[in-house]
């Protein structure tokens, strides 16, 4: 069984599209016979990433559309959600997925930090709020999908901003679906949900840096796409992703650390503190 929204002729957007787990998503939802359209900010790889869709559409071209949009501007968001009402009359399933990074410091160039909470917040937030009222409108099954990260959830050191932002991005997640599952329209629930992905380690351009090979310890863009479809079909929210080196009873005790730093009244981050390095390490093999 799959979502009630992922069905023939729904109408999926997908920002980030043109590649790594967007594209595999957009891939996968036109296979289905959606109508995809791919949103991102190359468009030489965007001609690219259409060309393929309509491959692997039954519908061929007529289905599959793609826009170079700048999320962090909510008025190319807002082109786009007219651009996709135009050609297809309007969305069912929007995926969030559209991010940059990684690199950041603590006391690094301003411009940065606005750029990574520009795309990877504040492109989460547009996609949402721009689109929407009008998925609620059709009253039909929907999803909102919104891209993660675990670092914004065990805020490891290194790159802050990127943290931040994926922070955010679960917080909002999460108030989103709250205000979802509690709207009525003319007396009925509202049929649409928001989830949060939250990928292990994938190999995509996000992550690759140097290396041509995949490391044995990624899943690929695809793998990723069908533990999300598998969990989206259990109806989770929060969809947690293994890899090849990282079980989820591992992912679990991370987390569960990472809490317990408020509630035990640890230093922040005390994973990563000296005093603290024995501690987790108990913690963490007492699960096995």
């Amino acid at each position: 069984m799959s979502h009630p929204a992922l069905v023939p002729n729904a109408v999926a957007v997908i920002t980030g599209g043109a590649s790594g787990i967007g594209l595999a998503a957009a891939s996968h939802f036109a296979k289905l016979g959606l109508k995809v359209c791919i949103a991102d900010h190359d468009n030489e790889k965007l001609a690219r990433a259409a060309e393929l869709l309509t491959y692997v559409a039954p519908g061929g071209s007529e289905n599959i559309m793609s826009l170079a949009v700048d999320v962090s501007h909510r008025d190319q968001i807002e082109k786009l959600e007219a651009a996709v009402l135009g050609r297809f009359g309007g969305t069912d399933v929007l995926m969030n997925n559209a991010g940059i990074g990684p690199g950041s410091a603590i006391f690094g160039p301003v411009d940065a930090w606005q750029r990574v909470l520009g795309v990877n917040l504040w492109g989460i937030i547009n996609g949402a709020q721009v689109f929407a009222p009008g998925m609620i409108a059709r009253k039909r099954p929907g999803l909102i999908i919104n891209t993660g990260s675990k670092q914004g959830i065990t805020t490891p050191p290194g790159d802050p901003a990127y943290n931040v932002a994926k922070a955010g991005v679960k917080a909002f997640t999460e108030a989103l679906q709250h205000e979802l599952r509690n709207t009525q329209i003319n007396g009925q629930a509202c049929e649409i949900s928001a989830h949060l992905l939250i990928p292990g380690f994938v190999f995509t351009g996000l992550t690759k840096g140097s290396r041509t090979d995949k490391p044995a310890g990624a899943w690929t863009a695809e793998q990723t796409v069908d533990f999300m479809l598998e969990r989206l079909a259990a109806g989770d929210f929060y969809i947690l992703c293994p890899d090849n080196d990282v079980p989820r009873a591992l992912d679990e005790k991370r987390i569960l650390w990472a809490a317990g730093d408020i509630v035990e009244n640890r230093p922040p981050l005390s994973r990563w503190h000296p005093e603290y390095a024995e501690a987790f390490k108990r913690f963490v093999d007492g699960a096995k």
